[in-house]
């Protein structure tokens, strides 16, 4: 099996984490009435939340089982260095199941879009490892990101050829059991918009076919928030929810000034009413990357962030 787990500051590097520093004061916790969950969302916690802290994949499961989160979002590379340390996946569905989580998704950074033959096959490779890893622990997909062809000076790749590359990794959800979410990024050259990732799930024309949008890279990547209208039910189980303070363009905006949901100016009640489904609740999950969350205990920060998108969906 190839080792492609990812090193934690080359990850976070990538992503621009730790290209810049968010100045910002995390919130309280809320006090006084409980505000009881929308039935509507299922609230699940990304780990990228409380990563800095180091914690490793069993702690940060039990700090989300703590904090009141049924649903999470692991790190591809947090699993495989708990696996490398001994663990095993059987082990590991044991201990998720007697949390009482359920693992909605992974954070993964297979190469799967690129032009280059020998590096996307690499990717390939790595994300059916990936996949099937995940089938064990009971994860029911896996973000499909334009990693590899997300640099500044990347070249556009034609969407009908994403679409193909697209449908090539659906086929291998297909074999898995574990759904490759087509995810968008704001930062990047490619799949930079909704428009441009839902004309690949489009055209793709496969039923496990879904986006995976974020408050901030819709921000970043100059989409209108107006346009999850336009994002069928059937193509969207999780939404990566956060906020932005004001007076930052989205030129600018970097990964670590994400902030709890409503601390900021994004439209989020709007968006989120927007994307209810009243077929199923959309998973929407918290992802923030915020230097001074990290330096906090993460059962505050992860309950604070619980709080937070109770309050969001309060009323929708």
């Amino acid at each position: 099996m190839i080792n492609f787990s990812l090193n934690r500051r080359q990850v976070l590097k990538t992503l621009g984490v730790i290209t810049g520093t968010a100045f910002l004061k995390i919130p309280a916790l809320a006090t006084g009435k409980s505000i009881k969950a929308s039935p509507d969302f299922k609230y699940s916690l990304n780990m990228s939340t409380i990563r800095g802290q180091n914690l490793g994949f069993i702690k940060e499961l039990e700090i989300a089982s703590k904090a009141g989160f049924r649903s999470v979002e692991i790190w591809i590379d947090t699993f495989q260095t708990y696996l490398q340390n001994g663990g095993s996946t059987a082990e590991a569905k044991r201990i998720v199941d007697g949390l009482g989580l359920e693992i909605e998704n992974a954070i993964g950074f297979a190469k799967w879009i690129v032009d280059d033959d020998g590096t996307r096959g690499a990717g390939l490779s790595q994300l059916q490892n990936e996949m099937e890893l995940l089938a064990q622990i009971g994860c029911k997909r896996i973000a499909a990101p334009p990693m590899g062809a997300n640099s500044f000076n990347a070249p556009i790749i034609d969407l009908n050829i994403i679409t193909e590359r697209y449908l090539g990794i659906l086929k291998m959800g297909e074999q898995t059991g574990v759904i490759p979410m087509l995810e968008m990024w704001g930062s990047s050259p490619n799949l930079k918009k909704i428009s441009q990732v839902l004309y690949v799930v489009t055209e793709s024309g496969h039923k496990d076919a879904r986006v995976l949008l974020d408050t901030f890279h819709i921000f970043k990547g100059g989409s209108s928030f107006d346009s999850t209208a336009f994002v069928g039910s059937a193509a969207m189980d999780v939404f990566h929810v956060n906020d932005y303070p004001a007076g930052i363009l989205p030129a600018k905006i970097s990964e670590p000034d994400r902030i709890y949901p409503g601390d900021g100016i994004a439209p989020l009640r709007q968006m989120l009413k927007t994307i209810k489904n009243p077929k199923k609740p959309v998973i929407i999950s918290l992802e923030v990357f915020n230097q001074r969350y990290y330096q906090q205990d993460a059962l505050l920060v992860a309950q604070t962030g619980l709080a937070k998108m109770k309050a969001v969906t309060d009323g929708l």
